[in-house]
């Protein structure tokens, strides 16, 4: 079933069923092969995620430096820069049971090891973050199917003990053509969760009470889903990737 929904995501046209407000628009595209989950960058580089790589390219240039994977990368899934690393968040999906962890890329080093192994996942890690404060861990573990409405975001301290957990709104699960939260970060004080094959960013922020994330709009995003990251180089820039042309994509806010 999960890889019918993923063909019928590739091939057959589709959009939110939200009505999207003004958020991002492409600012720059670089091709790369990698570019198949997700993207990252800091102010040299740019980073193109697949299931098993992690590449880095010249911001400038757009030439390829470099790409890293290990023998049992299975499915890589998102990533974002971290005290001059990329941390990725990594899964056996689809197989069963679950196991889940997080790779960091040195690029010092340049190469890609295991930071945390979770021994038992709530699911399939699809991202994890770190937010504007910098203390805490915010990952998020997906289901799909007619599950996907058990995806979780999950806050954890630095021994990634949990400190909370919440469920993503009905609104935005139903807009999710059967799939689940593909990337996520954090914007101020409220969550940016991309779609898996829509362009679309949903906003949503943490309830006063309840278990529940709190929808707050839809934006326009050039991104037809998958991992999402900032973009250090430009005031509100994001980047991410067009999976079906195989490039990383620079947005800026705004047309």
């Amino acid at each position: 079933m999960l890889s019918l929904l993923f063909t019928i995501a590739m091939t057959i046209p589709a959009q939110s069923a939200l009505k999207l407000q003004p958020g991002w628009s492409e600012s720059r595209s670089i091709k790369s092969e990698y570019a198949t989950q997700a993207a990252a960058a800091d102010e040299k580089h740019l980073y193109a995620i697949s299931n098993t790589h992690v590449a880095r390219y010249s911001r400038e240039t757009g030439k390829l430096l470099h790409s890293a994977t290990a023998p049992d990368a299975k499915h890589l899934n998102s990533g974002f820069v971290w005290k001059g690393k990329v941390y990725c968040a990594h899964s056996n999906y689809p197989k069963l049971p679950e196991e889940s962890d997080i790779r960091v890329y040195d690029p010092n080093s340049e190469k890609l090891a295991v930071f945390h192994t979770f021994a038992k996942p709530p699911g399939s890690l699809v991202w994890c973050v770190r937010e504007p404060k910098n203390e805490f861990w915010w990952c998020c573990f997906a289901h799909y199917g007619k599950d996907n409405a058990k995806t979780m975001l999950i806050k954890m301290n630095d021994k990634f003990e949990e400190l909370a957990h919440w469920s993503f709104p009905q609104k935005v699960i139903a807009d999710w053509d059967g799939m689940s939260a593909s990337g996520g970060i954090w914007d101020g004080d409220t969550l940016l969760v991309s779609h898996h094959h829509y362009e679309v960013l949903y906003r949503l922020k943490l309830p006063t009470l309840g278990k529940e994330l709190e929808f707050v709009e839809a934006l326009a995003s050039p991104f037809p889903g998958q991992g999402i990251a900032h973009d250090p180089g430009v005031a509100g820039g994001l980047v991410g990737i067009h999976r079906p042309n195989r490039t990383i994509i620079l947005a800026k806010k705004g047309k």
